[in-house]
């Protein structure tokens, strides 16, 4: 084996230009897999990030059934109080309590639908962007204020502004009669168009007040953890409410579209890598390709002197594994040491600060480095490069010693 390594290796370094182009195209292709897969992965980050930051956060707990029926009956009680109790036995300050409720909200000329939610103003900014995405008056201002917060679109379609009144008209969760009269002391705007179009905030004390609900409200938002500790908090909020008729939900199962969009996303960015697989592959394929018919009069006498043509096969596509394995460790170590700069210094897009500060959201990606983003786009090239070299070393089954001698 050692004897036909060698052989092999000197075979492929016979013309060093063509051998040279054909090892940068594989490790430019594993490089650019590593660096692009990194950072498509940690993109997928920032969008969850974005997406539990935005209002959802990555764990809630509710009342059974609430997710699929949100009435305003099938509440959690006392939910002040439980989000404090769960602050303190977690140790994690971001959670925050709140009340959802539906409405119509009336300015002097219109009226629309909206939902009403309430909230605590210190603990939301914790979970939520919203009150930092107020472009205009300020956010609620305390837990017994006489105040609300409107998204930009709803504003524009009531045509109020700060200072004006709002009319809430509901009904409160015994079936009474919910009315309220408030100030908005606020304009946000979130870049999500049923947010800004549906939301009105106001505080959690007051949407208890004005809907009936004792100290009951329907929502316990919990972040401050990556997503890929949001098991462990859900288990740590599990084992904190007991056997409560609650539920703990994780993000998954509260926006399951957001993981659904992720895998077509990475489906999609995969048509774009297997051509790039392709192309390298058939660069793989005339390399060898030439190499076996400039070689054919060579191949002629090593069977005229008793090799078996598989054996000299086999030596092709050892010398197509040689190459293979040459550019698999030098693309995934370009790779590797480019996107590790990258997810040191973090990468951003021409544009991307000016939309990230709109929006209250990260302004750089930082690419993702682990096993799978190291090894899987350069092992699948390197399969394929093998691949490719099976149909001209199948070619030397068919050769004759005495037409191969006599090939020019």
């Amino acid at each position: 084996m050692g004897m036909m390594l060698r052989l092999a290796w000197r075979n492929i370094w016979r013309h060093p230009r063509r051998t040279s182009l054909t090892l940068a195209a594989i490790v430019f292709s594993d490089a650019l897999l590593v660096w692009m897969i990194g950072l498509q992965l940690g993109q997928y980050d920032v969008m969850i990030e974005y997406a539990l930051r935005g209002f959802t956060g990555n764990v809630q707990v509710q009342a059974e059934g609430y997710k699929e029926n949100p009435q305003i009956y099938r509440t959690i009680p006392d939910v002040a109080g439980l989000a404090a109790r769960i602050r303190t036995d977690t140790g994690n300050q971001d959670i925050a309590a709140r009340g959802m409720g539906f409405a119509l909200v009336s300015s002097k000329t219109r009226t629309y639908g909206a939902q009403i939610i309430g909230v605590q103003p210190k603990f939301e900014a914790k979970v939520s962007t919203i009150p930092g995405l107020v472009k205009q008056g300020h956010y609620l201002s305390g837990d017994h204020t006489q105040e609300a917060v409107v998204g930009s679109v709803m504003a524009r379609n009531l045509n109020i502004k700060l200072g004006d009144e709002l009319t809430i008209l509901g009904s409160g969760k015994d079936g009474s009669f919910a009315a309220t009269v408030l100030p908005v002391v606020g304009i946000f705007t979130s870049g999500n168009v049923d947010m800004d179009r549906y939301f009105v905030e106001i505080p959690l004390k007051t949407f208890q007040d004005v809907f009936s609900m004792g100290s009951d409200g329907h929502v316990i938002a919990a972040a401050g953890v990556p997503a890929g500790q949001t098991p462990r908090l859900q288990a740590e909020i599990r084992r904190i409410i007991g056997g409560d008729k609650l539920v703990v939900l994780d993000w998954e199962q509260l926006i399951p579209g957001l993981k659904q969009a992720i895998q077509a996303d990475f489906s999609t960015a995969w048509i774009m890598y297997a051509v790039l697989v392709a192309l390298v592959a058939f660069s793989v394929l005339n390399t060898f390709l030439m190499s076996v018919l400039e070689r054919t009069r060579e191949f002629g006498i090593m069977l005229a002197l008793g090799l078996t043509p598989a054996r000299v096969g086999r030596l092709v596509l050892l010398e197509s594994t040689v190459m293979a394995v040459t550019g698999f460790l030098l693309g995934a170590l370009a790779g590797i040491l480019i996107t590790l700069y990258f997810h040191i210094y973090g990468f951003s897009y021409p544009g991307l600060e000016e939309i990230a500060a709109e929006l209250n959201m990260p302004s750089v990606i930082y690419p993702l480095i682990n096993l799978t983003s190291v090894t899987l786009g350069p092992a699948i090239i390197l399969v394929a490069t093998i691949l490719a070299a099976l149909y001209p070393a199948a070619r030397l089954r068919r050769l004759r010693p005495v037409e191969a001698m006599e090939t020019v």
